[in-house]
Formats: structure tokens, C-alpha cells, sequence
């Protein structure tokens, strides 16, 4: 199953948690094919936006944008596929280059 980078803004006022739990609900009853696997959140602007990258499984971008719209309340700023992925470890200086 196809991995994905989503990139989405929240505004001021925007209740985190109860749309994390709306979410595992929209991907429950209407997007089962979708896998939410985690997210990072970062805040901006003195704290008046939250930006989110979530990191999800997904057949395809459409499932994303239908989770999305379901959910409402953001604004999905991007979407990228995962080609891969690497850590440190995977680049280690011991080693000749």
C-alpha cells in the first residue's frame, strides 16, 4: 500500500484532539481503505495556525481528498508520495566514502 506525506493547516480555535478522533470516525465509516499512521505538528504564528504533517497509507490521492473533505475543518496544503525512507544509520561516518 501506497505511503503518503499530507501537509494541512488548521487555524486558531481548531480543537486537535476532537478532530483526531473525528478522523479515526471518517476513516472508520466511510474510508476504510485509508491507514492513519501518524502525524508531526508544528506551530506557527505566534500560535494562530497549526500545521500538520500526517503520514498515512492509502490506495491512491483520491481516498486522501475524500477523508479530507469529510473531515473538514483544514486545509490540505499538499500531498506527496513516499519514495522511501532513511535515518542515520542508513549514512554512517565510520565507513570510506
Amino acid at each position: 500500500m501506497p505511503k503518503y506525506v499530507i501537509q494541512r493547516r488548521f487555524e486558531v480555535g481548531a480543537d486537535v484532539p476532537a478532530l483526531g478522533r473525528e478522523s479515526n470516525v471518517v476513516i472508520k465509516e466511510q474510508v476504510p481503505e485509508v491507514t492513519w499512521l501518524h502525524s508531526h505538528v508544528a506551530v506557527e504564528d505566534e500560535g494562530r495556525v497549526v500545521r500538520m504533517f500526517c503520514i498515512y497509507e492509502a490506495p491512491d490521492e483520491a481516498a486522501l481528498y475524500r477523508h479530507a473533505d469529510a473531515l473538514g475543518h483544514h486545509v490540505v496544503e499538499a500531498i506527496f508520495e513516499v519514495a522511501g525512507d532513511v535515518t542515520p544509520a542508513d549514512f554512517p561516518i565510520d565507513e570510506p566514502a
